[in-house]
Order: structure tokens, then C-alpha cells, then sequence
């Protein structure tokens, strides 16, 4: 807030813009985008944009043209950390709200076999979707593959081409995902939720 006072306005007829020398060897970059190619660029990453009164671009709810979601669930608890059920919880409400669909991909590096409780997990993950609203998702299992869970979380949502992925900071933390791995390997949007 001090550093703010301290900032003095200058009328706009004493304001010049100018190119620092260093910049000035390089050409001028467009400035302006086209709303059809501002549109053609959302598309895929699911922001809209609209043009106001004053014919500017504006950005309207990035997530309204989510149509496919993606629940990755990486952690062996058989009722789900607290970080996937809020991943879950949220996944379920974004999707009610928007209408679109959920994927959810349970992986582990061992298979199915090793893990006893798998089909106390799998309960649990249809109950916390329920919860939420769905009852019908989608569900594939990436066991045993000896894959990294952030190229197999990659892999399906280029698959599927989905819109979001949702998953839990303590997937990052617990190292089950690799955090600087996410944006090389996932193809859309990720939503980070803190712990």
C-alpha cells in the first residue's frame, strides 16, 4: 500500500511509449488477435471470448465449455486421501455445473492383484461421486504398467481429448505426480487444488 501512494499520475498528453534500444533490433509484435482466431485458440483450451460494448475481447468463464473431465487417482487408500475426495468433491461439482462428462483413471504401479483392497477403493470412489451427483462416469484402470503417473494422466487425457484435468496438490507432494512433468505431458488444462 506505500509503494502505491507514492505512485504519482501523469496526464496522458505527457505519457510517450518508446522502445527500449535494447528491443528495438527486433520487429514489432502483433498486438491484436482476431475474435474468430481468439475463439479457435479458446476452443481447445476452453476459454470463450465475447466482444463488449467498446468492441474489446473479453474472457467469459473459462470453464463454462468444460465438456469432459478427468479424476486421476493415484494414492493406494482404499477410502481415498483427503486430497482425492476434495478432487472428487470438486470434479463432481464442476462437472454438474457445466454438464459435462467424468473420466476417472485409477493408477498404480502395481496391479490389481497386489492390492487387496481394490474393490474397497472403487467403492469408494463411486460413493464419493455419488455424492456429488454421478452415478455414471467413466472408469479405467492403469495398473502395472511401471509407467510414470504423469505420462499415463498425459497419455488418457490426449486420448479422450478432455477438457480438464482435476487432481491434488498432494498427489505433487506425496511425488506420485510429477508437478514439472504436468505441463510437458497434459494436453489441457490442469486444476491444482491446494491441500
Amino acid at each position: 500500500m506505500a509503494f502505491a501512494s507514492s505512485l504519482l499520475s501523469a496526464p496522458v498528453s505527457r505519457v510517450r511509449a518508446s522502445i527500449a534500444p535494447e528491443l528495438a533490433a527486433f520487429p514489432p509484435a502483433r498486438m491484436c488477435v482476431s475474435l474468430k482466431a481468439a475463439r479457435r485458440r479458446g476452443s481447445r483450451h476452453g476459454v470463450r471470448a465475447e466482444v463488449n460494448e467498446s468492441g474489446s475481447i473479453l474472457a467469459v468463464d473459462a470453464l463454462s465449455q468444460v465438456k469432459h473431465v478427468l479424476l486421476p487417482v493415484t494414492d493406494r487408500n482404499p477410502y481415498l486421501s483427503e486430497g482425492t475426495r476434495q478432487a472428487a468433491a470438486t470434479t463432481a461439482s464442476l462437472a454438474k455445473k457445466y454438464g459435462a462428462n467424468i473420466t476417472v483413471v485409477v493408477i498404480d504401479d502395481k496391479p490389481k492383484e497386489s492390492f487387496p483392497e481394490h474393490d474397497t477403493q472403487m467403492s469408494s470412489i463411486r460413493w464419493h461421486l455419488s455424492e456429488g451427483g454421478f452415478t455414471e462416469f467413466g472408469l479405467m484402470e492403469r495398473l502395472g504398467e511401471g509407467r510414470k503417473p504423469t505420462a499415463i494422466i498425459g497419455e488418457v487425457a490426449d486420448e479422450l481429448e478432455l477438457d480438464l484435468v482435476v487432481l491434488s496438490m498432494e498427489a505433487i507432494h506425496s511425488k506420485h505426480v510429477d508437478g514439472n512433468l504436468l505441463a510437458e505431458f497434459i494436453p489441457c488444462p490442469v486444476l491444482l487444488l491446494p491441500l
